[in-house]
Protein backbone atom coordinates (compact mmCIF):
# COMPACT_ATOMS: atom_id res chain seq x y z
CA UNK A 1 0.00 0.00 0.00
CA UNK A 2 2.77 2.84 0.74
CA UNK A 3 3.30 2.78 -2.93
CA UNK A 4 -0.03 3.99 -3.63
CA UNK A 5 -0.61 7.78 -4.49
CA UNK A 6 -3.90 8.27 -5.82
CA UNK A 7 -5.71 12.02 -6.73
CA UNK A 8 -8.76 10.77 -6.99
CA UNK A 9 -11.34 7.71 -6.72
CA UNK A 10 -13.83 5.81 -8.93
CA UNK A 11 -16.39 4.21 -8.53
CA UNK A 12 -18.65 1.63 -10.34
CA UNK A 13 -22.06 2.05 -8.95
CA UNK A 14 -24.08 -0.48 -9.93
CA UNK A 15 -23.73 -3.66 -7.30
CA UNK A 16 -20.71 -1.60 -5.61
CA UNK A 17 -22.23 0.79 -4.36
CA UNK A 18 -26.24 -0.07 -4.51
CA UNK A 19 -27.77 -2.99 -4.39
CA UNK A 20 -29.16 -3.65 -7.97
CA UNK A 21 -30.92 -6.98 -7.58
CA UNK A 22 -32.94 -5.77 -4.52
CA UNK A 23 -34.50 -3.07 -6.48
CA UNK A 24 -35.16 -5.21 -9.36
CA UNK A 25 -36.61 -7.94 -7.15
CA UNK A 26 -38.98 -4.82 -5.40
CA UNK A 27 -40.24 -3.62 -8.76
CA UNK A 28 -41.16 -7.52 -10.10
CA UNK A 29 -43.36 -7.95 -6.89
CA UNK A 30 -45.19 -4.63 -8.15
CA UNK A 31 -45.44 -6.21 -11.15
CA UNK A 32 -46.94 -9.29 -9.73
CA UNK A 33 -47.60 -9.46 -6.11
CA UNK A 34 -48.52 -13.13 -6.13
CA UNK A 35 -45.35 -14.18 -7.30
CA UNK A 36 -43.37 -16.10 -4.46
CA UNK A 37 -39.56 -16.00 -3.63
CA UNK A 38 -38.72 -18.64 -6.93
CA UNK A 39 -41.06 -16.94 -9.13
CA UNK A 40 -39.15 -13.85 -8.37
CA UNK A 41 -35.78 -15.32 -8.33
CA UNK A 42 -36.63 -16.53 -11.95
CA UNK A 43 -37.70 -13.64 -13.51
CA UNK A 44 -34.94 -11.41 -11.89
CA UNK A 45 -32.40 -14.10 -13.79
CA UNK A 46 -34.48 -13.46 -16.91
CA UNK A 47 -33.55 -9.20 -16.79
CA UNK A 48 -30.39 -10.17 -15.64
CA UNK A 49 -29.47 -12.58 -18.58
CA UNK A 50 -30.91 -10.11 -20.68
CA UNK A 51 -28.60 -7.51 -20.05
CA UNK A 52 -25.52 -9.15 -19.34
CA UNK A 53 -26.32 -10.35 -23.31
CA UNK A 54 -27.66 -7.28 -24.91
CA UNK A 55 -24.37 -5.59 -23.56
CA UNK A 56 -21.59 -8.18 -24.52
CA UNK A 57 -23.63 -7.92 -28.07
CA UNK A 58 -23.01 -4.30 -27.78
CA UNK A 59 -19.75 -4.66 -26.96
CA UNK A 60 -18.80 -7.27 -29.73
CA UNK A 61 -20.32 -4.94 -32.49
CA UNK A 62 -23.34 -7.25 -33.12
CA UNK A 63 -26.01 -4.37 -32.22
CA UNK A 64 -25.29 -0.84 -31.99
CA UNK A 65 -24.95 0.80 -28.89
CA UNK A 66 -28.16 1.62 -27.19
CA UNK A 67 -28.32 3.30 -23.62
CA UNK A 68 -29.36 1.25 -20.42
CA UNK A 69 -33.14 2.93 -20.44
CA UNK A 70 -33.83 0.61 -23.69
CA UNK A 71 -32.50 -2.60 -22.19
CA UNK A 72 -34.06 -2.34 -19.26
CA UNK A 73 -37.13 -1.48 -20.66
CA UNK A 74 -36.78 -4.50 -23.30
CA UNK A 75 -35.68 -6.52 -19.70
CA UNK A 76 -38.78 -5.45 -18.07
CA UNK A 77 -41.16 -6.94 -21.48
CA UNK A 78 -39.59 -9.71 -21.35
CA UNK A 79 -40.55 -10.21 -16.94
CA UNK A 80 -43.94 -8.91 -17.54
CA UNK A 81 -44.54 -11.10 -20.71
CA UNK A 82 -43.44 -14.62 -18.45
CA UNK A 83 -45.10 -12.67 -15.65
CA UNK A 84 -48.38 -12.68 -17.64
CA UNK A 85 -49.08 -9.31 -17.43
CA UNK A 86 -49.77 -7.36 -20.78
CA UNK A 87 -50.26 -3.88 -18.75
CA UNK A 88 -48.31 -1.10 -20.80
CA UNK A 89 -48.23 1.27 -17.07
CA UNK A 90 -46.68 -1.97 -15.30
CA UNK A 91 -43.91 -2.57 -17.60
CA UNK A 92 -43.20 1.04 -17.66
CA UNK A 93 -42.86 1.04 -14.09
CA UNK A 94 -40.99 -1.78 -13.80
CA UNK A 95 -38.48 -0.38 -16.41
CA UNK A 96 -37.88 2.37 -14.43
CA UNK A 97 -37.13 0.30 -11.01
CA UNK A 98 -33.53 0.58 -12.16
CA UNK A 99 -33.68 3.99 -10.66
CA UNK A 100 -34.88 2.92 -7.25
CA UNK A 101 -32.27 0.74 -5.81
CA UNK A 102 -31.15 1.19 -2.41
CA UNK A 103 -28.10 1.77 -1.11
CA UNK A 104 -25.52 -0.38 0.94
CA UNK A 105 -25.70 -0.13 4.41
CA UNK A 106 -21.84 1.54 3.88
CA UNK A 107 -22.19 3.25 0.93
CA UNK A 108 -23.34 7.28 1.92
CA UNK A 109 -21.15 7.17 5.47
CA UNK A 110 -18.45 5.79 3.23
CA UNK A 111 -18.61 7.99 0.57
CA UNK A 112 -18.79 11.44 2.66
CA UNK A 113 -15.55 9.71 4.39
CA UNK A 114 -13.74 9.70 1.40
CA UNK A 115 -14.88 12.81 -0.23
CA UNK A 116 -13.28 14.78 2.45
CA UNK A 117 -9.83 13.38 1.14
CA UNK A 118 -10.02 13.14 -2.67
CA UNK A 119 -12.41 14.07 -5.91
CA UNK A 120 -14.84 10.86 -6.25
CA UNK A 121 -15.74 10.35 -9.77
CA UNK A 122 -19.23 8.10 -10.33
CA UNK A 123 -18.43 5.86 -13.25
CA UNK A 124 -21.56 3.85 -14.45
CA UNK A 125 -23.10 1.65 -17.45
CA UNK A 126 -26.48 2.93 -16.74
CA UNK A 127 -27.80 5.96 -19.29
CA UNK A 128 -27.16 9.91 -17.76
CA UNK A 129 -31.05 9.79 -16.78
CA UNK A 130 -30.68 6.68 -15.01
CA UNK A 131 -27.57 7.81 -12.99
CA UNK A 132 -29.55 10.79 -12.42
CA UNK A 133 -31.98 9.59 -10.52
CA UNK A 134 -30.74 6.69 -8.84
CA UNK A 135 -27.76 8.99 -7.59
CA UNK A 136 -30.54 11.33 -5.89
CA UNK A 137 -32.56 7.67 -5.07
CA UNK A 138 -29.60 6.42 -2.77
CA UNK A 139 -28.26 9.52 -1.84
CA UNK A 140 -24.76 9.01 -3.50
CA UNK A 141 -22.55 11.98 -3.34
CA UNK A 142 -19.97 12.79 -6.09
CA UNK A 143 -17.82 15.10 -7.42
CA UNK A 144 -18.93 14.02 -10.52
CA UNK A 145 -20.89 11.21 -12.31
CA UNK A 146 -19.92 9.90 -15.74
CA UNK A 147 -22.00 7.40 -17.93
CA UNK A 148 -20.98 5.43 -20.18
CA UNK A 149 -23.56 6.93 -22.62
CA UNK A 150 -20.81 9.74 -23.25
CA UNK A 151 -18.77 6.54 -24.59
CA UNK A 152 -21.74 4.96 -26.34
CA UNK A 153 -20.40 1.59 -25.24
CA UNK A 154 -20.41 -0.46 -22.26
CA UNK A 155 -17.62 -1.39 -19.19
CA UNK A 156 -15.14 -2.60 -19.57
CA UNK A 157 -14.84 -0.97 -22.89
CA UNK A 158 -11.45 1.27 -22.27
CA UNK A 159 -12.80 3.98 -23.67
CA UNK A 160 -15.34 4.53 -20.46
CA UNK A 161 -12.72 4.48 -18.25
CA UNK A 162 -10.88 6.98 -20.39
CA UNK A 163 -14.21 9.31 -19.23
CA UNK A 164 -13.04 9.01 -15.65
CA UNK A 165 -9.02 9.77 -17.04
CA UNK A 166 -10.02 13.05 -19.32
CA UNK A 167 -12.27 14.63 -16.83
CA UNK A 168 -9.40 14.13 -14.11
CA UNK A 169 -6.90 15.54 -15.56
CA UNK A 170 -4.47 13.46 -14.31
CA UNK A 171 -2.55 10.00 -15.55
CA UNK A 172 -4.45 7.10 -15.11
CA UNK A 173 -1.98 5.44 -12.30
CA UNK A 174 -2.81 8.37 -10.19
CA UNK A 175 -6.76 7.32 -10.32
CA UNK A 176 -8.26 4.37 -7.95
CA UNK A 177 -10.92 2.93 -9.48
CA UNK A 178 -13.72 0.99 -6.77
CA UNK A 179 -15.47 -1.92 -7.60
CA UNK A 180 -17.51 -5.11 -6.58
CA UNK A 181 -16.64 -6.82 -10.15
CA UNK A 182 -13.40 -8.04 -10.70
CA UNK A 183 -13.97 -7.97 -14.53
CA UNK A 184 -14.55 -3.97 -13.97
CA UNK A 185 -11.19 -3.84 -12.43
CA UNK A 186 -9.78 -5.82 -14.68
CA UNK A 187 -11.19 -3.12 -17.70
CA UNK A 188 -9.28 0.13 -15.42
CA UNK A 189 -6.26 -1.75 -15.02
CA UNK A 190 -6.14 -2.44 -19.02
CA UNK A 191 -6.19 1.23 -19.12
CA UNK A 192 -3.35 1.75 -16.28
CA UNK A 193 -5.71 2.68 -12.86
CA UNK A 194 -4.71 1.70 -9.83
CA UNK A 195 -7.48 -0.65 -8.80
CA UNK A 196 -9.24 -1.23 -5.65
CA UNK A 197 -11.77 -4.72 -4.64
CA UNK A 198 -14.57 -3.92 -1.98
CA UNK A 199 -16.90 -7.03 -1.48
CA UNK A 200 -20.71 -7.06 -2.28
CA UNK A 201 -22.61 -10.07 -1.58
CA UNK A 202 -24.00 -9.50 -5.51
CA UNK A 203 -20.39 -8.99 -6.82
CA UNK A 204 -17.70 -10.74 -9.19
CA UNK A 205 -14.84 -11.83 -7.15
CA UNK A 206 -11.68 -11.62 -7.66
CA UNK A 207 -9.42 -15.25 -9.16
CA UNK A 208 -6.04 -15.79 -8.15
CA UNK A 209 -4.58 -14.56 -10.87
CA UNK A 210 -5.75 -10.96 -10.13
CA UNK A 211 -3.77 -8.51 -8.37
CA UNK A 212 -5.64 -5.52 -7.44
CA UNK A 213 -3.88 -2.89 -5.38
CA UNK A 214 -6.44 -2.96 -2.52
CA UNK A 215 -8.98 -5.25 -0.82
CA UNK A 216 -11.36 -4.34 1.40
CA UNK A 217 -14.32 -5.42 3.12
CA UNK A 218 -16.47 -2.38 2.66
CA UNK A 219 -16.02 1.28 2.40
CA UNK A 220 -15.17 2.06 6.12
CA UNK A 221 -12.14 -0.50 5.35
CA UNK A 222 -11.15 0.90 2.15
CA UNK A 223 -11.33 4.51 3.78
CA UNK A 224 -9.01 2.91 6.07
CA UNK A 225 -6.79 1.63 4.01
CA UNK A 226 -6.17 4.67 2.38
CA UNK A 227 -6.24 6.86 5.52
CA UNK A 228 -3.02 4.58 6.56
CA UNK A 229 -1.19 3.14 3.79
Amino acid sequence: MSELAIDAIVFDVLGTLVDEPAGIRAGIHELDPSLDDPGVEQLLSLWQQHIDREQRRVLDGVRPYLTSDVLDLEAARLVADAAGVDDPAAVAALAMSGRRLPPWPDTVAGLSRLAERFPLIGLSNASRTALLGLNAHAGLRWHQALSAEEARTYKPDPAVYQLAVTVSGRPPERLLMVAAHAWDLRGAQSLGLRTAYVARPVGDPPTPSDGFDVHADDLAGLAAQLDHP
